[in-house]
């Protein structure tokens, strides 16, 4: 039996042969040609006519292989492949013409048929090609090919264009459109450009278009936008080709078409931040991130990382997560001696306490927090041990080692919260708005749902999509805020820079956007036309809409005109301090009602989903929580000891702090001692 490898080569031979005798053929008929016009379709001197015509057979064979010209592959012919088959001919006529003339002195043979005959064999060999191109591409054109319409008719399209041509991609392009008046009527490689941009839905049903490709990785966000918006009239997908960086790389193939990107998603302009004044902060300054190895803390890690600080302290338990960082850094080897990986757990107090010994930390970016809502409604003893005593016991830490700056990132779903984890990240910023002392920095920073982030619907989207499954959605109105990541850093950045002691940022977000809408697009932008949606019903402690600021705050301007800054009655910290005492007792009984019971009581706006069982039924009830005030008259045994001896006494409700025996939850580092 023959193997493939023997019969691949047998192939190539039979291939090679092929090309070779078609050549020739063609040689010899463009000399016949040629001497029939020299003579007017008459044959004199047929002698020396049949004895010169192997000379130049051979002649011109041995020039082919020079320019690449035996290979036979025809139906891939382009401008190159003829400048090729014409310098092969020049090379083979000035040899003939000095073999013939000088080598063996027939000057009989006559100077009209070197010229005819080079001009009648270049004519042939290219219109072989062309004519083998013309037949593939009409054979594609008969198949089950997707019509493509291009948005754009310049360098790109024509990459595109050349690459459908020239390869079986299963798509044909019908047309071009531009927004230039000049290319209207034009063809772009044979592609005719039918009209401006606005035309693409009158286009897609006169000549049945399947699909669209953006083709113009040089549009500004304010084109894309009004190119996704005129394509989202039509009923066909999307998508659109990768950045000009790329395309003047050389790089771009049809196979890395992208989807629309996630800022194409957003519906607005990303806000771009002038982040000037963060350097002057951050640089020669020991930074700490916690939650390094998330979404947001990475991308913390790599924006801060370009201001050049002193050191660069990367926190996570997430070992696996902590390692990609540094690979994603560039730090795979020893590292850098500005940067430092740690593996630790930042609610593990004496852990905490010698990294900020041993690395003096100036400023921490506490980006580590449970965030999942679903979960940590199952999980309320997590949640409020991770997001409220883990942050407790971080700031202790960070106050008693002279810490500058903190800096908490927080969540639309903290606003009037209906779920664990949000009202987990009020009372976080109930903490950082009254935290005594004056010498460290506290800073909240309040945004909505981050586009790509771990546990942000995208991913999970477009796995259903890649899979083929119908997309789940809770609702077909819930609506959310949503950003990016870099723009989430950047206002974490900002509030940094700008925030005073106490504050609570809100980034301008826009428009709050329907999940349903952002899944349809991103189905579209994907190549999915007809993709099914499946609606489940709102998850445990989910609201159909989120908000950024609550009714009683108000909104003030900030010294970055997309920020705001919020204003609101705030808790005096000896009375969120008994809140939180109570509610650090509850937990450690572990009890579920009464924990978010105190919970209630130091988020009044909180509202819960209580389960109580009756029979075999499990009845879920309503419960919102009345308009309590934490500072009414309780036993006292404070959480956090204490107040420090330079007390934060803005609110008139700050009572003297007593001196108590028996603590719960002492502050770390002697703030209360």
């Amino acid at each position: 039996m023959r193997t493939p490898h023997k019969q691949s080569s047998a192939l190539l031979r039979c291939r090679s042969l092929w090309v070779l005798v078609s050549q020739a053929v063609l040689i010899l008929c463009s000399l016949i040609c040629a001497w029939l016009l020299r003579f007017e379709f008459r044959l004199p001197d047929a002698n020396l006519l049949w004895a010169s015509a192997p000379l130049l057979i051979a002649v011109r064979l041995a020039a082919m292989p020079f320019f690449n010209l035996m290979h036979g592959w025809w139906r891939h012919t382009g401008i190159s492949d003829a400048v090729d088959v014409g310098k092969a001919t020049l090379a083979g006529s000035v040899a003939f013409f000095l073999i013939v003339r000088y080598g063996l002195g027939l000057n009989v043979f006559p100077l009209s048929i070197y010229a005819l005959e080079a001009l009648l064999t270049f004519t042939l060999l290219t219109g072989v090609r062309v004519l083998s191109r013309m037949l593939a591409e009409a054979l594609r054109r008969n198949s089950a090919s997707k019509r493509l319409l291009l948005v754009g008719a310049g360098h790109a399209a024509q990459m595109i264009i050349r690459e459908i041509q020239e390869a079986e991609t299963g798509y044909r392009v019908i047309g071009c459109v531009d927004d230039n008046p000049l290319k209207k009527g034009l063809r772009v490689l044979g592609v005719p450009v039918l009209g401006p941009v606005e035309t693409v839905a009158q286009l897609v049903c006169k000549q049945r278009i399947d699909e669209i490709l953006i083709a113009i990785p040089s549009a500004t966000q304010e084109q894309m936008r009004r190119f996704v918006a005129l394509c989202k009239e039509t009923s066909v997908a999307f998508r659109t080709v990768p950045a000009m960086a790329e395309l003047i790389a050389g790089r771009v193939t049809l196979q890395q078409v992208r989807e629309v990107s996630l800022t194409d998603l957003l519906g607005r302009i990303p806000v771009d931040l002038d982040l000037e004044s963060v350097g002057e902060h951050i640089r020669g300054r020991v930074i700490m991130i916690t939650g390094a190895a998330g979404s947001i803390g990475s991308e913390l890690c790599r924006q801060i990382a370009m201001y050049k600080p002193k050191l660069l302290l990367c926190l996570d338990r997430n070992e696996t997560g902590i390692f990609h960082l540094q690979r994603q850094l560039g730090y795979g080897g020893a590292g850098d001696e500005r940067t430092v990986f740690c593996v630790a757990d930042f609610s593990n107090p004496e852990r905490m306490r010698k990294i900020f010994l041993t690395y003096g930390v100036e400023i921490v970016f506490h980006a580590a927090a449970y965030k999942h809502v679903p979960v940590m409604e199952d999980n309320v003893e997590e949640a409020v041990g991770n997001n409220v005593f883990g942050l407790l016991a971080l700031l202790n830490v960070a106050a008693s080692s002279d810490c500058a700056a903190f800096v908490m990132i927080s969540s639309d779903k903290a606003v009037n919260p209906t779920n664990v984890m949000g009202c987990t990240k009020r009372v976080g910023e109930l903490i950082l708005a009254a935290w005594p002392g004056e010498r460290m920095r506290c800073v909240s920073v309040r945004f909505g749902n981050v586009l790509g982030s771990n546990g942000s619907v995208i991913p999970l989207f477009q796995e259903q999509i890649r899979q083929n499954r119908p997309i789940t959605i809770t609702h077909p109105e819930i609506t959310r805020f949503f950003m990016t990541i870099s723009e989430a850093v950047s206002l974490v950045l900002q509030a940094f820079a700008v925030g005073r002691n106490g504050d609570i940022l809100v980034l301008d977000m826009g428009e709050p956007v329907r999940v349903t809408d952002l899944a349809k697009t991103l189905a579209r932008l994907s190549g999915k036309s007809h993709q099914e949606f499946e609606f489940i019903g709102l998850r445990p402690g989910e609201k159909l809409f989120e908000e950024l600021f609550y009714p009683g705050e108000r909104v003030l301007p900030s010294a970055c005109a997309k920020i705001a800054c919020t204003e609101s009655v705030k808790l005096a910290w000896p009375a969120l301090k008994r809140g939180l005492d109570e509610l650090y007792v509850a937990m450690s009984l572990g009890e579920r009602t009464s924990i978010l019971a105190k919970l209630r009581q130091i988020v009044p706006q909180f509202s819960y989903a209580d389960r109580e069982q009756t029979g075999s039924a499990e009845k879920l009830i309503l419960k919102l929580g009345p308009v309590a005030n934490v500072s009414e008259t309780r036993p006292e045994s404070p959480v956090l000891g204490d107040e420090p001896r330079s007390p934060y006494r803005t609110w008139p409700m700050n009572p003297q702090p007593k001196p108590q025996p028996n603590l719960l939850f002492r502050p770390i580092g002697g703030t209360g001692d």
